[in-house]
């Protein structure tokens, strides 16, 4: 499982004008089977999305995010093998 850590280096009204590029590129994401969950962190100083798939691929995915390819953020890819999941969950274990 990956954690993509996606932290905003422009100001937040650059962020919104790109908000429907990069929600469109969550949802491809998901559909394609990659992104499992998303949101914003709290405070709004960026974002996270849990990802499954290979880190050559998950990392290729998100250097295509809108986001990124613009400069308005920064995204950290962390690989974390679980030790557990809960039930109904065990697709992070990917």
């Amino acid at each position: 499982m990956f954690i993509l850590d996606i932290t905003y280096v422009a100001p937040v009204e650059r962020i919104d004008e790109l908000m429907d590029e990069h929600v469109a590129w969550l949802k491809q994401g998901h559909a394609a089977g990659s992104f499992v969950a998303w949101g914003r962190k709290v405070p709004r100083t960026g974002g996270i999305v849990l990802a499954i798939g290979g880190r050559a691929e998950v990392e290729a995915v998100a250097a295509a995010d809108p986001f990124v390819t613009s400069g308005a953020v920064t995204v950290n890819v962390i690989e974390m093998a679980p030790s557990f999941v809960a039930d109904g969950l065990e697709l992070l274990g990917r």
